[in-house]
């Protein structure tokens, strides 16, 4: 007798959104600084890209969109680089230098537009860095972001 197994894919519980802009001197990335940290005081969860969780009822690609305007101001349509059976589900968005960055004070304290090497030092812990690099390198793929 063989038994089949039915899986469905994992949902994921959020997103993130790895946002990007061409400066003058290269590529640069926008990370926020948790409120929950005191500036300078390094640890997980300190410094990430744009994320966060999937309300009720709700895709994934609405909660990417969500939680990228209510944790910068910023207005976009993240691009999916991985939805399904992951989770955290990962996109990326491009916008141009200067963009507003508007924070949300209950959640940030901070942001910065740092190298592609400094955002990977500072998302902690490690499959934050991950999904931000996996993140970017479909953006560079899609040859709608820049060069690493």
């Amino acid at each position: 007798m063989t038994t089949e197994r039915i899986t469905t894919p994992l949902r994921p519980s959020g997103a993130m959104v790895a946002v990007i802009s061409q400066s003058p001197d290269g590529p640069r990335y926008l990370l926020l600084h948790s409120a929950e940290y005191v500036p300078g005081k390094a640890g997980d969860w300190e410094w990430g890209p744009p994320s966060g969780c999937i309300e009720p009822d709700e895709d994934i690609a609405t909660c990417a969109t969500r939680e990228l305007f209510e944790e910068t101001g910023i207005r976009g349509e993240p691009q999916p680089v991985a939805t399904e059976d992951i989770g955290w589900a990962l996109f990326f968005l491009n916008v141009p230098w200067g963009t507003a960055v508007r924070l949300d004070a209950a959640e940030h304290n901070d942001f910065a537009w740092v190298t592609f090497e400094d955002a990977c030092r500072m998302c902690r812990p490690e499959r934050v860095a991950e999904g931000f690099r996996i993140a970017v390198e479909a953006a560079r793929m899609s040859h709608r972001g820049p060069s690493i």
